[in-house]
C-alpha cells in the first residue's frame, strides 16, 4: 500500500507539471548542452551566459549567424533557431540616417531569411523568399545594406517557413537624429513570445486536423446554466442553438494556447522572472514587441500608470492607460515611473487567458512582487460576431451563385442591429458600415462567415477588455504628429475581406488562398484607400511590407500611422497607402498559421 498513488496524489503531480510547463523552468530556458551537443566555441560561451544578460550590437557593421541550438524551458531539451547563439536574437541598435551593413551567415540545413519588419527600405533588401530574393542558402551568406531613414522600436525575424515560431526573432531600436519629444533616463526592450516544445509542423497539422484541439476552455453544462440563470433559458438555449447549427464556438479565440505555449518576456518564462532594474522616480521607457507567432497580449503593471508615447516605431501623442492589448507584430513604447522603493510584476496574459508572461521592474535584483490572477476567459457574443440573433442568413443572398460545398452547411451573414450594445459599446446607425460587396470568391468551401454590415469604430478595445475596470488603449487613442503622407484623395478603394473556413482551418482574403489569388496591383505613386473587412470571428493583425499604413477615422480624416493593421471580429478598419516604393510586396495575416494556411498576398507597385 506504501507505493500505491492515490488519485489527489496524481491530480497534485498533473497540477504540478502543468505548472511547471505554463510557467516553465526559474533558469528561463538558458541554452543548455548538458554534454549532449557538440556546440561550436562561440556558442559554448553563449551556454553559460544568463537568459537576462541580452548581447547589444550597435554601429553599422553587424555579423549574424543563424544556427540551431539547444534550449530547455519545460524541462524538456529541444532545438531552437538562434541567431549568435541567443534566443530572442540580439537586440540591434542603428541610428537614423546611417548606412547600415548585415551580414547574415545561414548555419542551418535548409533556407533561412531575415525580414526587418516594419523598416522602409529597397526591396531587394526586404528579406522575403520568393519576392524580394531567394532566401539564403545553407552555408552561405547574404549582406542586406541600406540606409536607415526612420527611428523608433522595431524588430526582425525570418520569413522562411516557420523558424520565426522556433526562435528566429529579434529587437530592434533605432536612435533618432533629433532628441525625442519626451524625456526617459533609461529604456528597455519588452520583447513578448510564445514558445512551444512541439514541432511547428506538427502544430499546423492538428490545426487542419481539428482546429479547437488547443482550446481547453470551450463552454460546459455548468456555463450554460449560469447563461440561463443571466438572460433567461430561451435566449441562453437560442443563443447556444445559433453557435451549435455554425459548429463554432463563442470561446474560439485563439488557435494555439497555453495548452502547448510557454509564454516568454526577452526569452525569460515567467518562473525565470526577467526583470529591469529601475530606480524611484527614474523615468522608464519601455519599448513593447509583440514577437509572438500567434499570441495576442493584453499588458498592465499594477499599481502603475503607462504613458504610451509610439506605436509602430513612431511617436503618437501621449496618453495614459492602465492596460493595452498588443497584437503579433505590434510594438509600443511606454514611459513608466516608480513612485517607491519596491518591485511591480509587469504582467502579459494571453488575450485567451489561458496563461500568461512576466517579468518585474524593481530598485534592485531578485526582488519580485505578486502575479495577478489570471481575467475570466471571455465569451464571444453575437454582437462581437456583428450579428443579432435573427439573422441568421444560412449564406449568400437569393441572387448570388453558391458552390455545392455552400450548401451542405449554413453559412451565416453576419449583421449587427443598429441598437445593438457590444459589452456597453453604443452601436449606433453612424458608427455602421453596411458591406456592398462580396466577391464571388467568398462563396466555396474555403469560407463559413460573410459579414453583411460592421462596426467602423475604433474606441473599441476588443472581447475581454471592454469594462474591465481599467482605462485600456484604442486605437481612437493613438494620434500621429503631422498627416498623410501624400495629402491627394485616393484615386480607388480596395476593398478586401480577411476570410476563412475556421472548422477546416483554411485562410485567405476574399476566400482565395495564397496560390490561387493573382496580386493586387499599385500604380507607383497612386494613394490608394484599403477597407479591411473581417468576415471572421478571430482577430487578424495584417502586415503590408515596403509601405506605411496610414490609418483613417470614420470620417476620413488622418488618425496614426502603423506598419501593421489589427481587425477585430465584425469591425472594417479603413486605411490610406501611398504607393512611393516600387517592387513585389508581402501583404499577410501576422498570425503564422494563418499566413501558411493563405492568407497572404503580393502588392506590386509598378
Amino acid at each position: 500500500m506504501k507505493n500505491r498513488r492515490r488519485a489527489s496524489d496524481s491530480t497534485e503531480v498533473f497540477n504540478v507539471s502543468r505548472r511547471r510547463f505554463v510557467q516553465g523552468l526559474a533558469a528561463g530556458g538558458t541554452l543548455a548542452s548538458l554534454g549532449l551537443f557538440d556546440l561550436p566555441a562561440w556558442a559554448q560561451a553563449q551556454v553559460k551566459t544568463n537568459s537576462m544578460q541580452r548581447q547589444v550590437l550597435r554601429g553599422t557593421e553587424f555579423d549574424l549567424v543563424i544556427d540551431e541550438l539547444p534550449v530547455n524551458y519545460t524541462g524538456e531539451t529541444r532545438m531552437a533557431t538562434v541567431v549568435n547563439g541567443q534566443l530572442p536574437a540580439p537586440e540591434l541598435r542603428w541610428r537614423e540616417g546611417d548606412t547600415v551593413t548585415l551580414r547574415v551567415t545561414n548555419n542551418l540545413k535548409h533556407h533561412t531569411s531575415i525580414h526587418w519588419h516594419g523598416i522602409i527600405l529597397p526591396n531587394p533588401m526586404d528579406g522575403v523568399p520568393g519576392l524580394t530574393f531567394a532566401g539564403i542558402p545553407p552555408g552561405e551568406t547574404f549582406t542586406y545594406q541600406f540606409k536607415v531613414t526612420q527611428s523608433g522600436t522595431y524588430w526582425y525575424h525570418s520569413h522562411s517557413g516557420f523558424q520565426e515560431q522556433t526562435g528566429l526573432y529579434g529587437p530592434l531600436v533605432i536612435e533618432p537624429r533629433k532628441p525625442d519629444p519626451f524625456k526617459y533616463d533609461r529604456d528597455y526592450v519588452v520583447m513578448l513570445s510564445d514558445w512551444t516544445d512541439e514541432s511547428p509542423d506538427f502544430v499546423y497539422t492538428r490545426l487542419k486536423k481539428m482546429d479547437g484541439y488547443y482550446n481547453h476552455a470551450k463552454l460546459t453544462l455548468s456555463d450554460f446554466i449560469h447563461e440561463a440563470r443571466q438572460k433567461g433559458f430561451d435566449a441562453a438555449w437560442a443563443e447556444k442553438s445559433m453557435w451549435d447549427q455554425m459548429r463554432m464556438n463563442p470561446r474560439d479565440l485563439a488557435d494555439v494556447s497555453a495548452a502547448t505555449y510557454t509564454y516568454l518576456t526577452n526569452g525569460a518564462t515567467p518562473a525565470g522572472n526577467w526583470t529591469g532594474i529601475c530606480k524611484p522616480g527614474e523615468k522608464i521607457r519601455l519599448r513593447f514587441i509583440n514577437a509572438a507567432a500567434m499570441s495576442f497580449f493584453d499588458v498592465r503593471i499594477p499599481g502603475l500608470k503607462m504613458t504610451v508615447v509610439a506605436s509602430d516605431g513612431l511617436n503618437v501623442q501621449p496618453v495614459s492607460v492602465d492596460e493595452f492589448r498588443i497584437a503579433v507584430a505590434e510594438t509600443y513604447d511606454v514611459i513608466i515611473e516608480l513612485p517607491d522603493d519596491r518591485a511591480y510584476t509587469l504582467f502579459a496574459q494571453s488575450a485567451d487567458r489561458s496563461g500568461y508572461a512576466r517579468a518585474t521592474l524593481a530598485p534592485r535584483a531578485g526582488m519580485q512582487s505578486e502575479v495577478p490572477a489570471l481575467d475570466p476567459v471571455p465569451t464571444l457574443g453575437m454582437a462581437d460576431m456583428g450579428m443579432s440573433m435573427d439573422s441568421m442568413g444560412h449564406g449568400a443572398h437569393s441572387d448570388e451563385k453558391k458552390s455545392a460545398a455552400d450548401t451542405k452547411k449554413p453559412q451565416p451573414s453576419m449583421k449587427c442591429g443598429g441598437d445593438m450594445k457590444m459589452e456597453g459599446m453604443d452601436m449606433s446607425a453612424s458608427t455602421m458600415m453596411k458591406v456592398t460587396q462580396h466577391a464571388a470568391t467568398e462563396y466555396g468551401p474555403s469560407t463559413d462567415m460573410r459579414a453583411d454590415e460592421v462596426t467602423t469604430r475604433l474606441d473599441d478595445p476588443g472581447v475581454g477588455l471592454r469594462n474591465n475596470g481599467r482605462r485600456v488603449l484604442t486605437y481612437a487613442d493613438l494620434k500621429s504628429d503631422g498627416s498623410w503622407l501624400n495629402p491627394r484623395e485616393p484615386s480607388r478603394t480596395l476593398e478586401i475581406h480577411l476570410t476563412g473556413n475556421m472548422e477546416r482551418y483554411m485562410w485567405s482574403f476574399d476566400g482565395v488562398k495564397f496560390k490561387d489569388a493573382p496580386p493586387i496591383k499599385l500604380n507607383y505613386g497612386e494613394v490608394v484607400r484599403i477597407v479591411l473587412v473581417n468576415d471572421t470571428m478571430m482577430e487578424h493583425p495584417i502586415h503590408l511590407h515596403g509601405l506605411w499604413s496610414e490609418l483613417e477615422t470614420p470620417d476620413g480624416k488622418f488618425q496614426v500611422r502603423k506598419h501593421t493593421i489589427s481587425v477585430k471580429p465584425g469591425h472594417a478598419i479603413s486605411y490610406r497607402v501611398y504607393a512611393d516604393a516600387k517592387g513585389r510586396w508581402a501583404y499577410h495575416c501576422h498570425l503564422m498559421y494563418h499566413m501558411m494556411a493563405g492568407m497572404f498576398r503580393e502588392v506590386q507597385v509598378i
